[in-house]
């Protein structure tokens, strides 16, 4: 492990999700997953005898809430520093997470472009080094962290029929094939296993063929418990 490599502790009590995100974390380049905790006591007992510059924090844990645990280590004068993944979408808690210091905020579900993308930016921002020479400097450093704008959908894709085919996706554990998707959907076959294509694309479904007595296998699309499936703040 390079020293200048930043040290992330995963802090994340489901075990499947901690797992994905320690497997995104190595693929980033400069990032290194040091460890991975399912509650807060962990986290304070990995953080006592670890060096460690970045959490990656839920914030529903069976202990405690996780900006509760991030105003603690402020209070500490702990110097890591936050990012939270969650499904809370709270407004009331973004701000709250800004007031900490947090310095990216992500919403579950999500892929591995998303997470790349945030550490990225929070490495560019770290790296930071020297005084501003005005107000521009400043604004620049600080740009750094903000989100890019969302990523264009296909053309023909439109974010809330993909919003409700992802839902309906996740609330089916043993998957959808097109058709069903179509149906509960309210749209035509073909515009469904386009949605659900682009789900797979994007790492947030996988796709399995299942063989009937006649025919070609029908494609069943799943949703991936590592994207994010869980529903908890």
């Amino acid at each position: 492990m390079s020293a200048d490599e930043v040290r992330v502790l995963i802090v994340e009590d489901d075990p499947v999700a901690a797992d994905a995100h320690a497997l995104y974390i190595g693929r980033v380049p400069g990032f290194t997953a040091v460890g991975a905790v399912h509650s807060l006591a962990g986290a304070t007992r990995f953080l006592e005898r670890t060096r460690v510059d970045l959490l990656l924090l839920d914030l529903g844990l069976p202990d405690g809430h996780g900006l509760r645990f991030a105003r603690g280590l402020r209070a500490a004068g702990h110097p890591v520093d936050v990012i939270v993944v969650t499904s809370a979408r709270d407004l009331a808690v973004v701000r709250e997470s800004v007031s900490l210091g947090v310095v990216q905020y992500v919403l579950k579900p999500f892929a591995f472009p998303t997470l790349r993308e945030r550490l990225l930016r929070y490495a560019e921002f770290r790296q930071a080094a020297g005084e501003a020479a005005g107000q521009d400097d400043v604004d620049r450093a600080m740009a750094v962290l903000r989100a890019p704008r969302p990523a264009e959908l296909p053309k023909g894709l439109s974010a809330p029929t993909l919003d409700r085919v992802a839902a309906l996706l996740r609330s089916a554990p043993e998957g959808l094939t097109a058709a069903g998707a179509a149906e509960a959907a309210g749209i035509s076959r073909i515009t469904a296993r386009r949605y659900l294509e682009h789900l797979v694309d994007t790492g947030r479904a996988d796709r399995t063929p299942r063989y009937g007595q006649v025919g070609r296998p029908e494609l069943h699309y799943r949703w991936l418990a590592a994207a994010g499936s869980v529903s908890k703040v």
